[in-house]
């Protein structure tokens, strides 16, 4: 029997005791592994055939596109759905797709096709991808408001997070190193490897009915999802935020650039630099599992958004691989402490029966941010040169959560619980 007045500590693996929540995050883990091993092969391999910092940029384009455009769809189709047999689809496709890319990419297929037809099959693969994603993302987002008690959000959205920068962490790091030592046909091999693993994975889920049977035309239905987060000040705020931040910010797809011309560390250096981000972020995460950043979490939000702007800067004027490391590994940090305020506030703030389409609004917003900002970044290196670019991205990204402060001071003192009750 529990002593009067001992307040109980909260069980930071709360969420890691449900076994199905376990076979989630191991899904997720394998899929991100792979997914980010090929993320950093694609844009260092297309480099390598076009020495052009746009095309990098167009990797971002060309899964963005899809991804944006059938994401409200998507969520649509996650409410209504099965998540575990969409999940398998959605899987199946990605793989289809990373599996042409091993065979278009061998040492047989450069010696008869032409490099003006690989890389365009490449940015295709991607595309494929990209329409994948606009299911994934949904499907998962709800998926795990199933399995996991409402009162366990926080900590389960911490632990989501650390698995997604776990991979992130190792993924980039093996492909850079096996792309390096073995070559793109074995790391290709991998990659397949891994999303098979996360194939198996969503096999220990268990299905769980839709949580949302539509009554409705589906143009309703999805301007419903849309009203829902336009509506909510807090999350439109921290999806604004995010949007503009990232698109400014995203310098890490300059990283082949800097690995290959500037640094001159090659593909080996290129995984670590990517992992450093990686590291920063869930050595924090981790560390955020006892010491949450909710307490004032808008105060919070733009104090990582200005220390993520800073450190793009710093990682773009330096000359140092050591240096560049740090300044990569504080980025990973600050943005780590942005992903769990905003994932917690998503998930506490929407209704059962709307988080596919509100999901899928986040990722209009969120999820394509990255390879928007990707565009943005090559694009701006084409015109200004890489190192330029880098700087003006990060000064943007400062300039954001300065305007953002302005335009919301009246949220810096609230906690949580206090947004929460002003929505309600």
């Amino acid at each position: 029997m529990d002593s009067p007045g001992i307040i109980e500590k909260p069980d930071p693996y709360a969420a890691l005791r449900y076994p199905e929540f376990r076979s989630y995050l191991g899904m997720r883990f394998f899929f991100t592994f792979a997914y980010q091993m090929q993320a950093v092969i694609i844009g260092f391999h297309i480099y390598h055939l076009t020495k052009d910092p746009l095309a990098l940029g167009l990797v971002g384009l060309c899964e963005a596109i899809p991804a944006i455009s059938i994401a409200l769809y998507g969520g649509y189709v996650a409410d209504k759905s099965e998540k575990r047999g969409l999940l398998l689809k959605v899987f199946t496709g990605v793989f289809l797709c990373s599996l042409i890319m091993l065979v278009i990419t061998t040492n047989q297929m450069h010696a008869y096709v032409p490099v003006s037809y690989i890389v365009p099959i490449m940015y295709l693969m991607v595309f494929g991808i990209g329409i994948a994603r606009g299911f994934f993302s949904p499907a998962t987002f709800s998926l795990m408001a199933q399995i996991i008690p409402k009162k366990l959000y926080p900590n389960s959205s911490t632990w989501n997070s650390s698995s997604w920068q776990a991979a992130s962490i190792l993924g980039p790091a093996t492909g850079g190193l096996i792309y390096g030592f073995y070559g793109i046909t074995a790391t290709y091999s991998v990659i397949l490897a891994f999303i098979a693993i996360a194939l198996v994975c969503i096999f220990f889920l268990k299905p769980h009915p839709p949580t949302y049977i539509p009554k409705e035309s589906i143009v309703k239905s999805l301007t419903e999802g849309v009203h829902f987060v336009f509506k909510n000040k807090m999350m439109l705020g921290a999806m604004s935020l995010d949007l503009f931040s990232v698109f400014f910010g995203g310098a890490v797809a300059l990283l082949p650039v800097f690995a290959n011309d500037i640094l001159k560390v090659g593909s080996e250096g290129l995984g670590f630099m990517r992992a450093a981000a990686s590291s920063g972020a869930v050595i924090t995460m981790l560390a955020m599992t006892r010491f949450s950043p909710m307490n004032k979490p808008w105060r919070n939000l733009l104090i990582a958004v200005t220390g993520f702007g800073t450190s793009i800067i710093c990682y773009g004027l330096s000359k140092n691989f050591y240096l560049t490391l740090l300044f990569l590994f504080m980025e990973g940090a600050f943005d780590s402490i942005s992903v769990i305020i905003r994932s917690t506030i998503m998930q506490l703030l929407t209704p059962d029966e709307m988080r596919g389409r509100v999901s899928a609004v986040n990722s209009m917003f969120i999820g394509s941010s990255n390879e928007i900002g990707a565009f943005e970044s090559g694009l701006t290196a084409k015109l200004m040169r890489t190192v330029p670019a880098v700087v003006f991205g990060g000064s943007m990204t400062i300039l954001v959560a300065g305007i953002t402060y302005l335009k919301t001071k009246g949220l810096m003192k609230l906690t949580l619980q206090e947004i929460n009750d002003q929505q309600t």
